[in-house]
């Protein structure tokens, strides 16, 4: 049974930084995608970023570009997002997710970032 499960989430003023972590357990994932998403308040769900387990290429999206780093820890078997340079609209729960091949199958619980202006 695959679990992912997110920590690291926080209250933080604007310009701070946050990491948080994803532990994968369950399975083998050197064929995953791992990713990040964040749902704000009131809104939709939405992607942030997203690494290749095998080779480690990441994909941001436009909002989070140079502020955000996604990496990973193969021994570890976690996921890591390295969030700076933090702002007001960053506030949301961040999720962690896992694919193969398709759609994200695999989430975890979420973990709950508020900036403060």
């Amino acid at each position: 049974q695959v679990q992912l499960v997110e920590s690291g989430g926080g209250l933080v003023q604007t310009g701070g930084s946050l990491r948080l972590s994803c532990v994968a357990s369950g399975r083998t994932f050197s064929t995953y995608i791992m990713g990040w998403f964040r749902q704000p308040p009131g809104k939709e769900r939405e992607f942030v970023a997203e690494i290749r387990w095998s080779g480690g290429s990441t994909h941001y999206a436009d909002s989070v570009k140079g502020r955000f780093t996604i990496s990973r820890d193969n021994a570890k078997n976690t996921v890591y997002l390295q969030m700076n340079s933090l702002k007001p609209e960053d506030t949301a729960v961040y999720l962690c997710g896992a694919r193969s091949g398709g759609g994200y199958a695999y989430w975890g619980q979420g973990t709950q970032v508020t900036v403060s202006s």
